[in-house]
């Protein structure tokens, strides 16, 4: 099932301030939560699509693709998003903020009341440059990325102060009487536990810094500038907590021969002048391997070949782009004695001087063909 538009599932408009946003996520998150809709699969599917559409559009740089690429430009095609695999603890950890004191009263996911606060390491970014080849068909990349890990012995034990709550209760005199409020707690920050012992080289969250090998699957399609998100591959957690995700930037290598416009490709293909007289055929390069293509006698410079369905993929339909050949006549910059006495004997050849019949497309005409 194709995926909803993630303004229409927040149903709000695409011009909505991110306060708005903020208020709509928080309006479907109460209406859907699976607490008040026991066993309600169909209330737990809405409750996660509104989690997944407040993620890509809560972030000023997500939500800039996906109103360019769609779903595609934030993980959707290659079936990933925020929403695909989490569960409701990924939901709480990741906008804890947004519920607040609204969930008090909600049971089994750790967000409500302002209380202890699920620990989740920070995320990493990193950058990836995938050629033509590996855009189209995907791969698989192994890199060595530099994290914060849980240092081997580090111990924790409850917070002193808040008594493993994550939270600390004050009692003010007002003009009204006394008011008690309800804070987080400073000295864990609310993760309800402190480092106990920590080893030498950590630091005081207990965790240190190392390299770890990292395989990440890029699905065919992938664009430059997409992001996609490797989950649990980021920074670890104090405490045994989540680890961060590894956020991986695309960037596009550039080619030698074939150069990408959009979907499509083009690269440039140079003849002789018999080759162009005579017609002839050529093998060329493209994305998925090496095609014979034909060329006409009589073929002029500046024409241009199409090869339908030879492009990329498209990132937001079906369908791949096309791969245009421009053909060059190379003129030949020496001659022998007996090349050179040839073309002069040919000079005045009446099948050697030109004439255009005025249906040969102008140069505006052809770039214009490109684009029907």
């Amino acid at each position: 099932m194709a995926k909803r538009d993630y303004y229409e599932v927040l149903g709000i408009s695409k011009s909505a301030s991110a306060d708005e946003i903020k208020k709509a996520y928080r309006k479907m998150a109460i209406k859907f939560h699976p607490d008040k809709n026991p066993g309600d699969k169909e209330a737990e599917e809405n409750f996660k699509e509104a989690a997944e559409a407040y993620e890509v559009l809560s972030d000023d740089n997500k939500r800039a693709r996906y109103d360019q690429y769609g779903h595609a430009g934030v993980g959707g095609a290659a079936g990933g998003g925020f929403g695909g695999g989490m569960n409701m603890d990924d939901i709480f950890s990741q906008f804890g903020d947004i519920f607040g004191g609204h969930f008090g009263g909600f049971g089994g996911f750790g967000g409500g009341g302002g209380g202890r606060q699920q620990v989740k390491g920070s995320n990493l970014r990193v950058r990836i440059k995938l050629n033509l080849d590996e855009m189209v068909n995907g791969t698989t990349k192994t890199i060595k990325v530099k994290k914060m890990k849980l240092a081997p012995g580090v111990t924790s034990k409850t917070c002193p102060t808040c008594q493993g709550s994550g939270v600390q209760m004050k009692v003010m005199n007002t003009m009204f009487g006394q008011m008690q409020t309800q804070t987080t707690c400073g000295t864990c920050n609310g993760l309800g536990k402190v480092a106990d012992k920590i080893p030498s080289g950590a630091n005081e969250h207990g965790l240190i810094k190392d390299d770890e090998e990292i395989s990440i699957n890029i699905p065919a399609g992938a664009r430059d500038g997409i992001q996609l998100n490797v989950r649990g591959k980021g920074n670890d957690a104090p405490f045994g907590g989540t680890p961060g995700d590894l956020l991986v930037v695309i960037e596009e290598e550039e080619d030698n021969t074939i150069k990408r416009e959009g979907d499509n490709l083009h690269q440039e293909l140079y003849i002789s002048f018999a080759e162009a007289a005579l017609g002839t055929s050529k093998e060329i390069p493209t994305v998925g391997g090496k095609v014979k293509v034909k060329i006409d006698a009589g073929t002029q410079s500046g024409k241009i070949l199409r090869l339908a369905n030879k492009g990329l993929p498209s990132i937001d339909s079906y369908g791949k782009g096309d791969m245009f050949v421009h053909i060059n006549v190379w003129t030949p910059q020496k001659l022998s004695k007996e090349q050179k006495e040839f073309f002069e004997n040919q000079m005045e050849s009446d099948e050697m001087i030109p004439k255009p019949t005025g249906k040969e497309k102008t140069f505006f005409e052809k770039v214009k063909d490109l684009f029907n």
